[in-house]
This record gives structure tokens, C-alpha cells and sequence, in this order.
């Protein structure tokens, strides 16, 4: 009889942790997980920083819980993973740790410094266009965002000159966590194309240094390059105690959730397609191109497996919208306190009671929402357009709309903003005609059905969705402990579980609708210029 083989793989999320143990066996099986939230603290300015303590407090927590709950032996746990938010920016120093908070991929504090790092000069798409076309040939991306990890590092550069003078390596949220379990300072190379810096070039791999004169980065301050799958090393003797695992335990290197969610979902070969809904969303296809689409703001991200990519577009907000309904729209209205059981307390009641509730009041809504329309840029946007200022709004309300025609139409508008995204990105890299859905938001019927009917595709989930990305990190593990040997044998770990098919009756009116939603961002550009941009 083989002997059980464990896994703990860490999804450290935007406002949250959870801790997943799985077994690998023919199938990877969740076995047991835990949950912790934490915060992030918003600055003037468009300020976002998160205390990197707290993703570490969450890890111990969630792992004494885990262990407490499965009674396992800490010694049966044969390696551990990380997949993590990215496009943070934690600077450690010599004793590798923090200098400041961490910067969150969502801090739009250094418009100053992207200003006058790309954007002067000739230019091209706004941006200067050497600087712009350098970076494409050696990174198959740019620094084209407020929110890109470059500018935040030439912010401390120029805002805290005290706090960069300590300033040893740059590490994005997973690489902090797994340079802290072993004490060697390291970045997966999705990280590290995410800094746009990294030498993406077929037989390069490596820190491009002409890119970090161009934009004023100490070549020093960049970690150790390795791959997803890589054993950085065992858990230190200090970070075991502290984790209640045991010294020596094997830490691989994990990706990023841009990376980890689609490995997660199945979509491991080429061709395939997934699209995400968490707090975030996008949309992605692996391909062997590296192929970029500038006015789109789409392009191929570096992935977990080596010579491929992920054709990838990304929606600032996509679950974070109905979570803004659920706490600004809905909660007391809509009788979501059934039985006068607040239903509301718990992850658990958060994430399946309530918003099961919500999205089974508006089953009986029509599809198209009577021409209400949702646009879903609560947090700005970068695909296809990149604006810190955009926001959402409802468009065409009448004295008819009903809380509930305003609900389904921001799960539409979601979708929407999905479809403009497959469309374009399937322009250039033809995108599966079955696509995986994953995510919290990949728990709903209604919505799978949506996103089916609004895209015109087949959608596909898995079992647990919602941990598509620690799903991910435990293949990586099993790849790396050796238990699998290609990636094409992580479609046999992650089977499919349900399909939706679109249903033809609602086509017309939902290509109605999305063509008004593609034009209201140009109609009302210059009106969000106005009211949110920051002085």
C-alpha cells in the first residue's frame, strides 16, 4: 500500500489567507483548509500597503488550525508551496526584513515617478517611445501602469531616501514568504517579468541590466531567478518552530495567482483557456507566443512552465464589485437575514450563504436587466484601457429598476468587461472554445450561466473553484516532489466537474447590451479625469 503524500499550499491573497492541505494521489484531494482575513491600510493620494507580519501571523494561524483539525504528524507533510497576489513591492535588508509595508499592486502613489520615468518625450501610446519599445523586444511587456512594481520602487527611491538607502533585495508577497521560511532570497521568474526588468527572451532568463539603467534600478537589489518547481530549500530551524512544521521540510518556489489560478483550473497546454473571479479578474490562454497587444493592454506573461506563456488580460475588479453590492446595496434590503439568522458571520456565511442568497433572488431578472448596464472599474482599469480614474456606474436606470435589475447587472457587467477581454486577446491567440471558470465567484450556477450566455462559450468548473490557486501550488509541489513529471500530467489531478452551454435565446440582447458597455468608458473618459484624478 503507497504511503499518503501530503502538501500545504499557501493562497496569501489580497485580504487574505488560506492554508490548504491536500493529498496527492490520482487526483489532488483537498483535505482540510483554513481561512484568515487581514487588512490593507489606504493612503492619501492612492495610497495601498499591507504589514507583510500579518500575511506571516495568518500562516501560523492557519496552520495550527489545519494541523489541529486533521491530527496529522507535521513530518507527513513532504513539501510546501506559495501562491500569492503579485505585483507587490516588499524591500528587505540585510537581515531580510521589511525596510516599509509592503506596496500593494493596487498603490497609485508614483504617477510622478512614471511620469518622468516613460512618459516624455516622443511617444507612443502615451508612452516614450524608446523606452517602450526597448522594453517590448527584451521583456514582451512595459512598465505601462501607475500600479507596475517599477514605479513604486522609484517612489521609496525618491519619497523615503532613508528607508531606501537599507534597502538589500526586491521581492514581490510569495518571494518575502518563502525567502523568510529558508533564509535564501529568491524570485520565480513570473515575479520577476512582472518587474519588467527580466529578459524574457527565448535562451535569456535572466536580469536584463541595460533595462535597469534605462529606469534607474540597482542591479543588486534583484534576487536569485528560479523556476516555479524549484526547491529553494527546507523550512530554517526558526521558521518551522514558528510555523509548527518541521525543520528541513521542502519549500518550492510557487507563482503568482496570474500564474498558479490557471495551472489550478487545468489549463496547462496550449490552447487553453480560463478565465478568474476573485477579488480581481482576467482572462488568459497559453501559447508559446510571445506576443503583445499594446492598445489592448494584453500580453504574454511569463508562466510557470518553461518555453510557454499566458496570453493574459487582466479586470482591475471583478468579485470585488459584488462585494461591494453585498455591503452597499443589498445587505437589510433584500431580507438577506433569513430566519433572523445573521447568515452574514463566518468566511463560510460571507462567501457561500449570503452571496448564494443574493444571486438566487435575481434568477427570475431577464437577461440584459431591462437594459441597465454595469460598468465594473470600482478600482480603475488596465485591460484594454489603462485608467487609475475610471469607475463604475449604473447606465440607464428608470423608474422601473428594482434592486434586483441592479444586482444581475453588475454579474453582467462583469462578464462584459470578461467578453471584451476573450475578444481582443482571441484576436491574437486563439482562445479554447470550452473555457475553465474559476474563482469564488465560479461557485455560482447563475453566473456560469451568465458568463456562458455573455461570452458564447462553454464553461467549465472544477471541485472548490475558489482554491484554484492553491490547487495550483500544490501541483507545482507535486511536480517538484516528484509524484508527477510533466505539466500535461496536472490535467489528470484537476478534473472538470460541471459545464454550462450559452443559451442561444438570450444572444441578441446581450450583444445589444455589450456593445452600448464597450462605449462607455471613451463617452465618459474626460468626466472621470475630472472627478478622480488626484492633485
Amino acid at each position: 500500500m503507497k504511503s499518503k503524500v501530503y502538501v500545504l499550499a499557501y493562497d496569501i491573497g489580497t485580504t487574505g489567507t488560506k492554508t490548504c492541505l491536500f493529498e496527492i494521489g490520482d487526483r489532488l484531494t483537498l483535505v482540510n483548509s483554513a481561512t484568515q482575513e487581514y487588512g490593507l491600510t489606504l493612503l492619501e493620494g492612492g495610497g495601498v500597503e499591507q504589514d507583510p507580519q500579518d500575511w506571516w501571523n495568518s500562516m501560523k494561524d492557519t496552520t495550527a488550525q489545519v494541523l489541529k483539525e486533521t491530527k496529522l504528524d507535521p513530518a507527513e507533510i513532504r513539501g510546501i508551496s506559495f501562491c500569492s497576489q503579485m505585483q507587490g513591492l516588499v524591500l528587505v535588508d540585510k537581515d531580510l526584513k521589511p525596510v516599509r509595508p509592503a506596496m500593494s499592486y493596487m498603490d497609485q502613489r508614483a504617477r510622478e515617478q512614471m511620469k518622468k520615468g516613460i512618459e516624455h518625450g516622443i511617444k507612443i501610446e502615451g508612452l516614450n517611445a524608446y523606452k517602450l519599445l526597448r522594453s517590448l523586444q527584451i521583456t514582451g511587456a512595459v512598465a505601462g501602469s501607475v500600479k507596475d512594481p517599477l514605479w513604486k520602487y522609484k517612489w521609496v527611491e525618491a519619497k523615503e531616501a532613508e528607508k531606501f538607502a537599507r534597502v538589500h533585495k526586491w521581492l514581490d508577497v510569495k518571494d518575502y514568504l518563502t525567502t523568510r521560511c529558508t533564509g535564501r532570497a529568491t524570485m520565480t521568474l513570473d515575479s520577476a517579468f512582472a518587474t519588467f526588468l527580466y529578459d524574457s527572451r527565448p535562451g535569456k532568463s535572466r536580469w536584463h541590466k541595460g533595462l535597469c539603467k534605462m529606469f534607474g534600478v540597482r542591479p543588486e537589489h534583484l534576487p536569485d531567478l528560479i523556476q516555479s518547481t524549484d526547491l529553494i530549500g527546507g523550512l530554517t530551524e526558526i521558521s518551522a518552530k514558528e510555523l509548527g512544521l518541521k525543520e528541513g521540510t521542502a519549500v518550492f518556489g510557487g507563482g503568482g495567482d496570474a500564474t498558479l489560478i490557471g495551472i489550478g483550473a487545468g489549463a496547462v497546454e496550449e490552447g487553453d483557456t480560463h478565465i478568474y473571479a476573485g477579488t480581481s479578474g482576467w482572462v488568459s490562454t497559453v501559447t508559446k507566443k510571445r506576443t503583445v497587444d499594446i492598445n489592448a493592454r494584453i500580453a504574454s506573461i511569463v508562466g510557470a512552465r518553461a518555453g510557454f506563456y499566458n496570453y493574459f488580460g487582466e479586470q482591475e475588479t471583478s468579485g470585488k464589485c459584488l462585494q461591494w453590492v453585498k455591503d452597499h446595496l443589498a445587505l437589510d434590503e433584500i431580507d438577506v437575514y433569513l430566519e433572523k439568522k445573521n447568515v452574514t458571520e463566518g468566511e463560510d456565511a460571507v462567501h457561500e450563504s449570503l452571496f448564494a442568497y443574493l444571486f438566487e433572488s435575481i434568477k427570475d431578472t431577464p437577461a440584459g436587466s431591462d437594459g441597465v448596464i454595469f460598468t465594473p472599474w470600482l478600482h480603475g482599469n488596465r485591460c484594454p484601457f489603462e485608467d487609475p480614474a475610471a469607475r463604475g456606474m449604473f447606465f440607464n436606470i428608470g423608474l422601473d429598476t428594482g434592486k434586483r435589475k441592479l444586482i444581475r447587472s453588475v454579474i453582467e457587467g462583469i462578464s462584459f468587461h470578461k467578453r471584451w477581454i476573450l475578444e481582443l486577446s482571441h484576436a491574437k491567440v486563439p482562445a479554447s472554445s470550452t473555457i475553465r471558470f474559476v474563482g469564488g465567484v465560479a461557485r455560482s450556477p447563475i453566473i456560469c450561466q451568465i458568463l456562458a450566455d455573455i461570452t458564447g462559450r462553454t464553461i467549465e468548473t472544477i471541485d472548490h473553484p475558489q482554491n484554484a490557486g492553491a490547487t495550483g501550488a500544490a501541483a507545482i509541489a507535486a511536480l517538484g516532489l516528484g509524484k508527477i513529471h510533466s505539466f500535461e500530467e496536472i490535467k489528470n489531478l484537476i478534473p472538470s466537474k460541471e459545464r454550462w452551454n450559452p443559451n442561444p435565446a438570450n444572444k441578441s440582447v446581450y450583444d445589444r447590451n455589450f456593445s452600448v458597455f464597450k462605449k462607455l468608458y471613451e463617452a465618459n473618459k474626460a468626466h472621470y479625469a475630472i472627478l478622480n484624478t488626484y492633485k
